[in-house]
């Protein structure tokens, strides 16, 4: 069984004794029917950390030969590796965690991965059935804390209802929009004897996701598609959760318009190709934001026009027509309303629009700017893009830059090297200067901006593909939260690669108090107190990142200067045994550019610090 949403493969229940599975009954604990239907779904690797509630699930767990444990060292830990191992994998993220304290600590990598759209299940152990509500000892209602922030979640009192809810949680999870689902079990329902059978028999009856899209809706949207003039096919991640990425690319080169991928959706078009015309929103490309900016058609696919891409909503593509497809109905029209909505996967919406589009041009019906490949779209498009380029300037110093830093271990990077990024300044530029040609290359918290994000995350993505070289881009700050985590690579053969880039500062933090707040920088220096004796020059290291990845296990080296640059890559690539982590010494006062500053319009996009892009009133016509 594969799901449709993921591409995950289910495999089927393995019959005994030569009959049906469904006729197999086994006399079991309701542990082991955790255990055994975690098996069923296809669940190969859980990151978690035993507690007493959930503690009668881990003892099964050790005679599982189907599924790995992986003990990690902090719950938030276990489910941003959770994220990172479904990302990478198109299959299910699993984490556990106990009652109480350890569920709570799940709540910001669910959170994450609600607002992601990422297909986790969690699983949590909770007091005993009689003791809910009663403030028991690490009682907390998980169920309540993350209703808001789960897909669906259940609480599970009785035994026998664990297979059917293991089931459909597998299934919500990742079919329709992906999303997380919170699995909370009594213990006492783990201890009780009940029997196991499978497959269960699902009861999800309000449960229907819409894939396929309206076919009048699709005749409207192509029609729209061969009449413009300027178009832009704006794409979201629900591209890359669809698999749909060689539809996509069909689409793109049938009409020639050009693609704009959202933070989300890096690797969903290839970033060198002619037709891309870069990332759009506050740190976007001048060329993305503008092309939308001045759009008279946008064609949403699975993106949600969220803040951060349309800057002040009132002012965004004023002139531009909209057709938004996407696998959520509550998304379309909740920001910008759609003159053609389309509720659908956007696998088939893609291959639905280019049979639609091909008989638009077959029957004549294609403008003229159409039918010239949108040539005087393109003019402009070329004009913005050769004028305003994304760049860096060296710092004059002579210390490193962190922009080089990110792109020259980008480009010594092997083939199908898979980045995750914590969330700030290092976010951005990876995202700018590392080409990604390929879905499913590119991890980072987009909707949350969960800082802690990427060290986690890259572990789950190198555990759920160990033929991958696997790189973590994290800033100073972001590494300090889920550093821990480089024990549990170290102690499981998780051989993971960390760039630390180390500017002694909250960045993006200190950015906007460089911008906004008179330069005055309350609580963004990292390395701020007295100097110690005898630490070296230029200031602290407090921690000294080279001891403290060597203290978990890890090789570390450090860079700072530009001359060592590519032997320390070079050097970091060569290690694939051990994780190795990279403290590379950045120049305190890079800043990411371009910018749309909150709340503005991004009409005022500046190129650089005080580089307002000259578009011309052509470009208007």
């Amino acid at each position: 069984m594969t799901d449709q949403a993921t591409g995950a493969h289910h495999p089927q229940p393995r019959a005994r004794n030569g009959g049906p599975s469904s006729a197999s009954v086994e006399h079991v604990t309701g542990a082991q029917s955790l255990i055994r239907s975690l098996e069923e779904v296809g669940a190969d690797t859980v990151f978690g950390i035993p507690g007493g509630a959930i503690l009668p699930a881990y003892d099964p767990m050790m005679d599982s030969t189907r599924v790995r444990h992986i003990l990690v060292r902090h719950e938030q830990g276990a489910g941003h590796a959770a994220e990172g191992y479904a990302q990478a994998t198109g299959k299910v993220g699993v984490c556990m965690a106990t009652s109480g304290p350890g569920a709570t600590n799940l709540v910001t990598p669910i959170a994450d991965a609600h607002m992601d759209s990422v297909p986790m299940v969690a699983i949590t152990g909770q007091v005993a059935s009689a003791a809910i509500g009663t403030d028991a000892f690490q009682e907390a209602d998980i169920c309540g804390i993350t209703m808001p922030i789960t897909k669906h979640n259940f609480l599970v009192t009785k035994a026998e209802d664990i297979p059917r809810i293991i089931a459909e949680a597998f299934h919500i999870a990742s079919t329709g929009r992906p999303g997380p689902v919170l699995v909370d079990i009594a213990k006492d329902a783990l201890q009780a004897r009940t029997t196991f059978s499978w497959p269960p028999v699902q009861d999800l009856p309000g449960y229907r996701p819409v894939t396929k899209p309206h076919a009048k809706q699709i005749r409207e949207a192509a029609k729209l598609i061969s009449q413009a003039r300027r178009p832009v096919l704006y794409v979201g991640g629900g591209v890359i959760k669809a698999g749909a990425t060689a539809e996509l690319k069909v689409l793109a080169e049938l009409t020639g318009a050009p693609v704009t991928t959202t933070l989300m959706a890096l690797g969903a078009f290839p970033d060198t190709h002619p037709l891309h015309v870069g990332m759009p929103g506050m740190h976007g490309s001048v060329t993305a934001v503008t092309a939308l900016q001045k759009a008279d058609l946008i064609v949403a696919l699975g993106a949600r026009f969220d803040d951060r891409v349309t800057g002040k909503l009132e002012s965004f593509a004023p002139h531009a027509k909209v057709v938004h497809a996407d696998i959520d109905p509550a998304e379309i029209g909740k920001n910008r309303i759609a003159d053609v909505p389309i509720v659908g996967d956007a696998r088939e919406v893609l291959a639905d629009l280019v049979q639609a589009v091909q008989a638009e041009h077959t029957e004549g019906h294609v403008g003229e700017a159409a039918a010239s490949g949108y040539s005087a779209w393109w003019k402009d498009l070329d004009r913005w893009r050769e004028t305003y380029p994304l760049g860096y300037d060296q710092p004059a110093n002579g210390t490193l830059a962190p922009q080089q830093v990110i792109q020259r271990i980008g480009q010594l990077a092997p083939e199908g090297t898979v980045f995750a990024a914590g969330v700030g300044q290092h976010q951005m530029w990876a995202a700018h200067f590392i080409d990604y040609e390929k879905p499913a290359t590119w991890l980072n918290s987009g909707g949350a901006g969960t800082m802690g994000y990427a060290v986690p995350a890259a572990m789950g993505a190198k555990a759920g593909r160990p033929d991958r070289t696997v790189w973590a881009i994290d800033g100073d700050g972001c590494f300090q939260m889920t550093n821990q985590e480089l024990t549990t690579c170290a102690l499981n053969n998780i051989p993971i690669k960390v760039a630390i880039i180390n500017n002694g500062a909250l960045g993006m933090v200190r950015q906007w108090q460089t911008l906004f707040y008179n330069q005055r920088y309350s609580n963004t220096v990292l390395h701020a107190g007295q100097e110690p004796e005898g630490a070296p020059s230029g200031g602290t290291r407090v921690p000294d990142f080279v001891k403290l990845a060597e203290a978990m296990g890890c090789v570390a080296l450090r860079c700072e200067s530009p001359d060592e640059l590519d032997a320390v890559i070079a050097k970091a690539n060569a290690v694939n045994d051990r994780p190795v982590v990279v403290d590379f010494i950045v120049h305190e006062d890079a800043q990411v550019w371009p910018m749309v500053a909150a709340g503005t319009s991004n009409d005022e996009v500046m190129a650089a610090r005080d580089v307002r892009p000259d578009f011309g009133d052509s470009a208007d016509d």
